[in-house]
Order: structure tokens, then C-alpha cells, then sequence
């Protein structure tokens, strides 16, 4: 039984048991254990392994095989950390990260698969990486591809690249005395040379599926593990020996006195017992034991001489086939398997108010009530930062959880309020956070406010700046599922004002616009909610937020500085994007320069998160959207002046819904979004020449009168029908 007050289950690991008894939650909540419960995981996505050899073939794309585990944690209530496991310190219960402070734990359950044996060749485990070796890798039609290994799935995996290269010479190298006989015939059938492993060219292309073992860090946290293959021997309630409060399953588990060689087979049949087990244990009810059968039935790919694939249907000593039959029979069942989780229901139905940036107050609402407390300044000539005397500036910003990795999430509401400064050219020096913690346990409290301020950290000193204190809440509302999501971080940053201060307004004719990042985090995260973003598309728009911007800040002070001592230059307007969008922001910077300007913004070469175009194609769009829609007014030149901001290489011959997606990407909300930069034609030219240069030219700065000649390409508002009127569109 877990401390009282206190049960944080971490499932380490996301294989095939975890996969399932994520479903079991999904589909049936009463089941799920009380408490925060998270998953670990190198990666988002988990590999189906009974599909890869057709993945391997052809046959199948990597997302018909890939089990999206964000999806699945959001619809099971559990919080998602993507991170690489190195320890278990079973004294301290402690889940040790590599980067990243360890998680603490009162009840664990690994499920973290095995690795290939080590050896000559690049191992078929991890997958990602062979995977990635195949399709990007390789010559077909170039020098001979070597499979090292003796058992089935050497075979199978070598089979499959026969299917994938018809015509390149493959080599299975195996020791004679422990190869399945009965199969070798078929490998020379289709010239699959089968050689005795001596015959290893260690320098040449290819895999080695030589077995599997469980990571090294289990055998290395102390936990009982076999000598052979170091995977960690458990009773059959699955739990671990001598560790009640530790699970296992799958290829790093063995059950001590039932053992079963590593397969996915019985991965998948443990998770009804796991599942039922980690909320018994919860509760302190009987466990239940699993008593796996002796034998299982194996369905083996492969590819027929004439090259049309089929399958071996393999019972202890006895084989059917091959025949095609077999090999549909295996795909109706993998494919029903990984049907399963399409099906599981959200957490809710119905559209979601969507966190991070995008739950910020709507512009107009914020505006009509500063103005009425008597501060209409402080919304009609907003500036990122306020000026604190001389020296100093400094601001405020923060959102809800945008995320249930409370140390992400940390990091990124940090690297969302430093971008208030950076934007002024200035860097952080410290910071001061307040936080809000979900009403739960005070030992989950603590574990939620140690690694949100972890993040914090991770974010603010390598920026040189610290975190100087701060003030913490417990929330009054109803906690949600997970509880991680219901963190609230706000901060103020302080920062010594630059050198060469650049100021919101002061755009001038002829300034290029640059972007330092591409747009779309806010209908990704939306179209999360609603379960439609692609999971390697969130790990990219992740990957991104993520990201100091403060190192580009530092390159543009340095040609500033450079400049200034040669000549008399004008410095730089900037702002950072963020909830209002990149047309609210622009609008703020036109207000604030009390010119008469007009900028032409380039909609061919404004920069978008993968997959983010596509959603907004579909019609997801985040629940700030519709307000930021506003902002569209200055697109529009029905008035008697012309329009403030022309839309250029959207005009005739574009297709009406690419037009209105990129309308809708100009006012997507945005966390951790680009800084918009607006400096002459020689910084520019300067920025964009520079190695590994993240801006992109967007637009051009002219005033007002020569701007109406100039933007002939650009698309009323109107033209766009009604598509293009205000309204919700939310998932």
C-alpha cells in the first residue's frame, strides 16, 4: 500500500501492457487509479511489433503501426513525460531521468520492452532508429545487406526486406545448429542466401537480430534480474520480487516460475492482469495472478517466389503453410488490434477552451476594461516590457497548464514570459513566480511544485538569469484528470535594459519584416483536444517551444553594436507573437510607429508548423481564434483609406481554402511563438546570410500612398465569401 495522502503511479515505459492498460482506463475510467498517474516514454508514438515486418515490406505506413500515446494519455487521464529512462532508485522511489530531475513515485510499473543484443551490425531494437537507418540509409541496388541472427524474427525481418528490395542480394547469417530448419528452404526460394554466421562482414550494411535483452539501467537500479538476459523477475501478480510497490511486464519481465521467452504476445495478454492489479494494489484488494499458457500461436510473414506476399501459421512443432490466406488472416487481426485504440473515447465531448497562451482575456474585452479603470494607455500603446527607471524593465505573463509534464510546462511558461524582454533586446536577470497548485495531497503538491520550478530553472540559467523567489496557492476549484493540468504558472521577469533598446512602434518605410519561427502552435493544440494532430507534429511544434530564443537576441544586439560603430542606424522595432496572433501584433506595432504605413506581408513565405495549414484547412482552430478574428479589419480596404496590411501571393489562382487557412494562421494564438522583427534591407540581408539562421523574410514596410500601388496581389476580405466572417470554429 502506497504512504497515505500520497500515490503517484508512473508507468515506465510505453510497450504493449502499458499501451493496453491505457485503453482498459480509457474505456472503462471507474478502473483507473486515484491519484496523478505518468507515463514515461522516449518518444510520443509506440511501434507496433507485429506490424513492423509489414512496415519493413512495404505494406504498411509507420501511422498505420505507431499507437499515438499522447492521444491515448489525454483520453485515459494520465500525464505524459517524453523522456529517456536511466535508473529506478528503489530506496528514494524515484524514476531517474537523463536531463530532467527524477520523478518520485509510491507505486511503478515497467513496461520499457528490451534492446538487441550487443554486436557486430546497427541493432533492429530500439526500432526508431533501424527504421530510420532503412529508409534513409541505404542503397537497394548497391552492395549486399547482411540480417545477423537464428530465430524467427531474423527471418521474418529478412523476408520482409526481400518484399522491400526485389532485386538486392540479402544475407542471413545464423548458427546452423539453432535455425529453424523447416523455414530455411522458403529464404532460398525467394535468394535469400542463408550462410553460418562466420561469414559476418561487420563493416557492410546491415541488422542484427540476435535476441533480446531487457535496458541495462534495471539489472544497474538493483532490481532482481536474470543473469542471461537481465530482464527482472516478478511473481505472477506481476509484481517485481521483493518490490510490492514494482510491476513489470513484457520483453524486460519474466515471470520466476513460469518463464516465456521475450515476445509481444504475452506483453499484450499480462495487461488485463497488470491493469486489474496496479488499482487493486491501490486499494489494498486481492491481486490476481496470471498464469500465461505454455504455447502460443505464431503468424509468420513472408514473401512467395513469384513475390506476392504470404504467412506460416507456427504451433509448437507444427507448421501450416505458406499460403496467402494466412498471410490476410494476420492482417485482419493487427489491424483489428491497432483498431482498438482509434476507438477510445475522450475524456469529454464537445468543444474545450484551450491553455497555454490561448487563454488569455480576448483583446477587446481587456481593452473595454482598462479603459474604464481609468488605464486606456496601457491597451491603446501596449509595450511588451514597462520600464521600471533607467535601467530596468520588466514584465508579467503566465497561463494555465498547457501541457501534464509539470517540468515542461515549467520550462515553457518561462521561455513564454522571457520573450516579453528579448523583445525589447533585453535579457532576463531574474525572475519571480507565482503558482497555483490543484487541491490534492500535500506530498503530490510538492513533487507537482518541485519539478514545475525544476522547469523554470532549466529555462531561465542558461540565460544567466535566476529564479529570486515567488509565492504559491492552492486553487479552489475541482482538481482535473490529470492533476498536473491543473498547475497555473505566472511569472515576472526583470531585466537590465540594452544598449540599443528597440521599442514596439518605429517601423519605418522600407523595413523588411522577419520572423524567427514558424506559426501554428495554437490549432496544433487544439486539434489535440480533439484527438486529430498527428503525433510527430506535436513532438516538432514541442520541440520548438522548447527552445531558447535568447541566443538569436544576443546575435542581433552584437550586429547592432557592430553597426552603430560605423554609422548612425535607426534601431529595430520588435514584439513577440503570442495569444493575439501575428496580424494582432503587427496591428499593435502599426499603432504604436503613428505613422501613415502599410505593411505587404508575403503569405507564400510565412513560415508554418507542420500540419498546422492542414487542420486549419479542416476547421480546427483554437478557442481564442474567433475573437483574434478582429484583426482581419486591417486586411480590409472597403474603408476610405487603404487596407493597414496587405496580403500579397494570395490572389487569383490560389485556392480558396489555402487562402482562408492562411488567414486563419495570421490570427492563430501562439505559445513560446516567434518574435517578429522589423529592421532595414542590410540587417536583414545580414540575418537571413547567417549560419543556421532561423528568420524568415515575411513582408515589406512602406508608407501608406506608395503601399496601395504596390499591392495589387493582395485579396480583399470579402473575396473570400463567407468563409471568411467571423465565427467559431472550434474542434
Amino acid at each position: 500500500m502506497p504512504l497515505t495522502g500520497f500515490h503517484h503511479l508512473v508507468l515506465a515505459g510505453g510497450g504493449h501492457s502499458h499501451a493496453l492498460v491505457l485503453l482498459d482506463w480509457c474505456m472503462h475510467p471507474q478502473r483507473r487509479p486515484a491519484g496523478l498517474i505518468t507515463l514515461v516514454n522516449r518518444q510520443s508514438s509506440t511501434l507496433y511489433s507485429g506490424m513492423i515486418p509489414g512496415l519493413i515490406a512495404g505494406h504498411y505506413k509507420r501511422s498505420d503501426v505507431a499507437v499515438d500515446l499522447r492521444r491515448l494519455c489525454d483520453r485515459a487521464g494520465v500525464a505524459l513525460v517524453i523522456a529517456e529512462i536511466t535508473g529506478v532508485n528503489v530506496r528514494q522511489q524515484q524514476l531517474q531521468l537523463r536531463n530532467r530531475p527524477a520523478l518520485s513515485f509510491s507505486q511503478l510499473s515497467i513496461n520499457v520492452g528490451g534492446d538487441t543484443r550487443p554486436g557486430p551490425l546497427l541493432a533492429i531494437k530500439p526500432l526508431e532508429p533501424a527504421l530510420d537507418t532503412l529508409n534513409n540509409g541505404h542503397d537497394p541496388t548497391s552492395t549486399s545487406f547482411q540480417l545477423l541472427g537464428s530465430g524467427l524474427a531474423a527471418m521474418e525481418v529478412a523476408l520482409a526486406l526481400r518484399q522491400r528490395w526485389p532485386k538486392r542480394r540479402l544475407q542471413l547469417l545464423h548458427r546452423p545448429e539453432t535455425a529453424p530448419s523447416q523455414l530455411l528452404s522458403s529464404l532460398n526460394q525467394v535468394r535469400i542466401e542463408v550462410l553460418p554466421n562466420t561469414a559476418l562482414n561487420p563493416s557492410g550494411p546491415g541488422l542484427r537480430c540476435t535476441g533480446s535483452q531487457a535496458p541495462e539501467w534495471l539489472h544497474s537500479s538493483g532490481l532482481p534480474c536474470c543473469p542471461e538476459s537481465g530482464r527482472v523477475r516478478t511473481h505472477s501478480s506481476l509484481q517485481v520480487l521483493g518490490q510490492p510497490a514494482i510491476f513489470a511486464a513484457g520483453d524486460c519481465a519474466v515471470v520466476a516460475d513460469k518463464p516465456r521467452p521475450p515476445s509481444g504476445v504475452w506483453a499484450v495478454r499480462a495487461a488485463t492482469t497488470l491493469a486489474h492489479n496496479l488499482q487493486a494494489w491501490s486499494q489494498g484488494d486481492p491481486l490476481r495472478h496470471w498464469r500465461p499458457q505454455r504455447r502460443v500461436l505464431q503468424l509468420l510473414g513472408g514473401v512467395h517466389p513469384e513475390g506476392y506476399p504470404h504467412a506460416w501459421a507456427l504451433w509448437g512443432g507444427m507448421q501450416i503453410g505458406p499460403h496467402p490466406w494466412i498471410w490476410r488472416w494476420k492482417q485482419r487481426i493487427d489491424r483489428q488490434f491497432m483498431a482498438r485504440f482509434d476507438q477510445a473515447p475522450a475524456m469529454s465531448s464537445g468543444p474545450m477552451d484551450c491553455r497555454g497562451c490561448a487563454a488569455k482575456l480576448p483583446a477587446a474585452p481587456l481593452e473595454a476594461a482598462l479603459e474604464a479603470a481609468g488605464l486606456k494607455a496601457l491597451g491603446s500603446s501596449p509595450e511588451d516590457a514597462a520600464s521600471l527607471g533607467n535601467d530596468w524593465l520588466q514584465s508579467v505573463d503566465g497561463f494555465p497548464a498547457l501541457i501534464s509534464d509539470p517540468w515542461l510546462n515549467g520550462r515553457l511558461t518561462a521561455l513564454h514570459a522571457s520573450s516579453d524582454l528579448w523583445a525589447c533586446g533585453s535579457s532576463v536577470d531574474s525572475a519571480m513566480a507565482v503558482i497555483t497548485l490543484p487541491k490534492t495531497a500535500s506530498a503530490l503538491q510538492q513533487e507537482l511544485l518541485s519539478q514545475t520550478l525544476s522547469g523554470l530553472r532549466s529555462a531561465f540559467e542558461p540565460q544567466g538569469a535566476r529564479l529570486i523567489g515567488g509565492h504559491t496557492l492552492e486553487a479552489r476549484a475541482e482538481a482535473p484528470t490529470p492533476l498536473s493540468l491543473g498547475l497555473q504558472v505566472s511569472l515576472t521577469v526583470n531585466g537590465k535594459r540594452a544598449a540599443h533598446p528597440w521599442k514596439k512602434g518605429g517601423l519605418q518605410p522600407g523595413d523588411q519584416l522577419l520572423l524567427s519561427r514558424p506559426l501554428g502552435t495554437g490549432v496544433l493544440f487544439a486539434a489535440a483536444m480533439a484527438g486529430a494532430a498527428q503525433p510527430e507534429d506535436l513532438d516538432h511544434a514541442l520541440t520548438q517551444m522548447g527552445t531558447s530564443q535568447h541566443p538569436i537576441v544576443e546575435q542581433l544586439q552584437e550586429l547592432i553594436s557592430l553597426e552603430a560603430k560605423t554609422k548612425a542606424k535607426a534601431q529595430p522595432s520588435c514584439t513577440d507573437v503570442t495569444g493575439f496572433g501575428l496580424l494582432g501584433h503587427l496591428g499593435e506595432m502599426l499603432q504604436a510607429s503613428r505613422q501613415s504605413l502599410q505593411v505587404v506581408l508575403d503569405g507564400s513565405a510565412i513560415p508554418a508548423l507542420p500540419g498546422a495549414l492542414k487542420l486549419l484547412k479542416k476547421k480546427y482552430a483554437s478557442s481564442l481564434a474567433p475573437a483574434n478574428r478582429r484583426a482581419w479589419s486591417l486586411l480590409d480596404p472597403s474603408q476610405d483609406h487603404p487596407a493597414k496590411v496587405s496580403l500579397a501571393g494570395a490572389g487569383r489562382g490560389v485556392d480558396p481554402e489555402d487562402q482562408q487557412a492562411m488567414l486563419e494562421l495570421l490570427v492563430d494564438p501562439q505559445t513560446c511563438g516567434p518574435l517578429l522583427l522589423s529592421c532595414s534591407g542590410a540587417m536583414a540581408d545580414a540575418l537571413l546570410q547567417a549560419n543556421n539562421t532561423p528568420w524568415h523574410r515575411i513582408g515589406v514596410v512602406s508608407a501608406s500612398r506608395a503601399a496601395a500601388a504596390d499591392a495589387s496581389a493582395a485579396i480583399p476580405l470579402q473575396a473570400l465569401g463567407p468563409a471568411a466572417n467571423p465565427g467559431p470554429t472550434d474542434p
